[in-house]
């Protein structure tokens, strides 16, 4: 037995590349969280800097207003399909090395879209850079694998406010980048920024030893056992997926709005709300103390109801004029984007406590789950919005928020089993 143990730590370290895992109980240096915050909001970031530019992008290729609007929606599906495929690879081999390597091709495809001649290659385009963003995923369980036990809510909290400012910040850099510099430009320089982030990585970033031997076809086919034995797993996916649908069809349909009646405005403006998306963002940090103070569940509870109420608030922007509409529409933004974050840190900390050992697959469901929504919100806003109007995105976001928390307070009478899946 002695023997077969040190053959096994042998082949753990062969495939760590011979760095080894930090103590989990010691601390995390603040380069390190910077380094990780960063790379997963810049990452996170390729997936949306498409959204304010589409009318720019459309007009300057020659494509139909129905095949842009497959640019973010092709994205999300490629960010699902990666996280489906893809991050369950970071419980089977070293995360370093799977980060550099995707790091590498996201900026190929990055520059692919750059370059792109036709709209048929740039949608395979965003199809890559959707598939390849999910290093974000790869990042995030870094972290908590990292992160000291007692301070893991801090520390993933953190790492998410880098994330999720990359989410909503990107829409105001790639509207501004495309007003003045074009929005091929954009693509040039998210890549040069993924390049960095890649050699930072390389030079900064700890070795992580497999939790798991399971061949790939095994790997994948855990995540329906995992989805089976941990009801957390399940609701913590569902609700987060229906939060994503109406947050998804919000920031996918606000620039056509905006570009309308009675606003007439571009893409710079329509990306400045970004501003307003990342003032909530700003409080991730504090829902992860919160989730490790008064207890995660206690949190997505009251998310889900913040997210829910600001979503309703919008329904009073017709009665308004045009300048008090914008105000209430930045007040709501900071609102759900507050509560749809918050929810999000507190159905992580639950996932992570879960199995310390499919960290990697377990994420991979709660976002393959997220990211779903996210596409369902892209699609089902733009129809509604050309179907009946604003009104039609603000019911959906609000019915699916108000979903999401009754998700929440629901108690399941039975228990899930808690057994492990390696």
């Amino acid at each position: 037995m002695a023997i077969k143990h040190r053959v096994n730590t042998m082949k753990h370290m062969q495939l760590a590349n011979d760095v080894i895992t930090p103590a989990p109980g010691a601390s995390m240096p603040a380069s390190l969280v910077l380094l990780l915050a960063s790379g997963a909001g810049l990452a996170v970031a390729a997936l949306y800097y498409s959204q304010p530019m589409l009318g720019e992008l459309g007009a300057d290729i020659g494509a139909t207003p129905r095949s842009v609007g497959l640019v973010p929606t092709l994205t999300q599906l490629g960010y699902a399909l990666g996280i489906l495929l893809l991050a369950p690879l970071g419980d089977r081999y070293d995360r370093r090395r799977i980060i550099l390597a995707k790091a590498a091709a996201l900026v190929v495809a990055l520059m692919a879209a750059a370059l792109a001649p036709t709209m048929g290659v740039l949608l395979a385009a965003s199809l890559a850079i959707g598939v390849l963003a999910t290093l974000a995923q790869d990042i995030i369980p870094a972290a908590a694998t990292l992160a000291p036990e007692a301070h893991r809510g801090k520390t993933v909290g953190t790492v998410m406010t880098g994330l999720l400012l990359g989410i909503l910040l990107s829409r105001v850099v790639s509207g501004f980048v495309a007003a003045h510099l074009g929005w091929r430009a954009m693509f040039a320089l998210a890549a040069l920024s993924i390049a960095l982030i890649g050699i930072a990585a390389w030079r900064g970033l700890p070795g992580f030893r497999p939790t798991t031997e399971l061949p790939y076809r095994a790997l994948l086919g855990s995540l329906a056992q995992l989805w089976q034995r941990h009801g957390q797993l399940r609701r913590a996916t569902l609700a987060q997926g229906l939060l994503s649908i109406g947050f998804s069809a919000f920031w996918s349909t606000l620039a056509v709005m905006l570009h309308g009646e009675p606003f007439h405005l571009g893409s710079a403006a329509a990306g400045a709300f970004g501003l307003a998306g990342a003032a909530g963002a700003l409080a991730a940090p504090l829902a992860g103390r919160m989730a490790d103070r008064r207890g995660p569940e206690w949190v997505t509870r009251i998310g889900a109801a913040l997210a829910m109420c600001f979503f309703a608030a919008m329904a009073l922007t017709p009665l308004m004029a045009p300048h008090a509409q914008l105000i209430l529409l930045a007040v709501c933004a900071v609102g759900f984007d507050l509560g749809v974050q918050a929810t999000l840190i507190a159905h992580q900390t639950i996932v992570y406590s879960i199995d310390p050992s499919a960290r990697s697959r377990l994420n991979a469901v709660l976002f393959v789950g997220m990211f779903l929504g996210m596409a369902a919100g892209a699609a089902l806003g733009s129809l509604l919005l050309a179907a009946v109007g604003w009104n039609g995105v603000v019911a959906l976001a609000t019915a699916t928020a108000l979903a999401a928390w009754l998700t929440r307070v629901w108690r399941p009478r039975a228990k899930a089993l808690t057994s492990p899946v390696h």
